[in-house]
């Protein structure tokens, strides 16, 4: 039988509780969910490049509406656990970021991300206080719902020119401080930086593999003190690589071998049913 949204938000929490670390695939609409449900996937998340790029746009062009337009598609479509890359929160104000989190439970989600970048080129990160007052209008958001939402927070340093490991470490135990349940601070550039902030705060932390360089193992994330593995936009990436090679055959070659690597294991249709 299909999961209650509680059940759901309760087996995500104890993902992050039991011992050790899990993978954290994105998918990027009904089938690419209903594929890692079947691949034995336990939660899926959201990811606002991967969205973008289904619409023709790039990473921070998609509005409010359609982040969880898409989100409800991917909730609906699988049994797991789904949190969403909710971006900044669609808000600048605390206010809006916390109708963002009610919004968001209102498609099915049990956990999402709101991270301290701006949009604004010339400003890119919120200033520190302003980042950690939208994260605790998120928790507080949070909290008032009749089950658990997972929030994480995301500082955005080492991915909006501010590559500063202390002012990242500083914003984490700010966030932890004002109740969030997840910290992540994407593109962190090494396995040292990754055990420092580890060491810096004692909630679970979040890893996003997908940078090329910077993807390290999940046993070397693991003994860093990694809970969680995010894929963001990879998996998305690694189809339309896929989709690059294919055409570029039939284009130039005339031939169409790369029809045989979608049958048998490969077949989608096996998870449709």
């Amino acid at each position: 039988m299909p999961s209650t949204q509680a059940e759901k938000a309760q087996r995500f929490r104890e993902l992050h509780e039991r011992p050790g670390f899990f993978v954290f695939p994105n998918p990027w609409d009904g089938v690419s969910a209903r594929i890692l449900q079947g691949m034995g996937f336990e939660a899926l998340a959201t990811s606002s490049g991967a969205i973008a790029s289904t619409l023709g746009r790039r990473d921070g062009q998609i509005s409010r509406d359609e982040s969880l337009f898409n989100a409800r598609v991917i909730v609906e479509s699988t049994d797991l656990p789904v949190a969403a890359d909710l971006e900044k929160g669609f808000a600048d104000d605390p206010e809006g970021v916390a109708e963002c989190i009610q919004l968001a439970a209102e498609v099915g989600l049990v956990g999402g991300s709101i991270e301290d970048a701006t949009g604004n080129r010339e400003a890119p990160i919120f200033a520190f206080d302003i980042a950690v007052a939208r994260v605790a209008a998120a928790v507080e958001a949070a909290r008032k719902l009749p089950f658990e939402f997972t929030l994480t927070a995301r500082t955005e340093n080492f991915f909006r020119g501010n590559p500063d490991l202390d002012d990242t470490i500083a914003r984490l135990k700010a966030f932890e401080a004002a109740g969030a349940d997840v910290l992540f601070a994407p593109g962190l550039p090494d396995l040292a930086s990754v055990r420092a902030v580890c060491q810096a705060v004692s909630k679970p932390v979040n890893y996003m593999q997908g940078v090329p360089g910077r993807s390290f193992s999940a046993a070397d994330l693991a003994a860093a003190g990694v809970k969680r593995i995010s894929l963001a936009t990879s998996l998305y990436r690694t189809a339309m690589s896929a989709l690059i090679d294919a055409a570029t055959e039939a284009r130039d070659e005339g031939t169409f071998t790369y029809v045989d690597a979608t049958t048998g294991p490969r077949d989608m249709n096996q998870y449709l049913r």
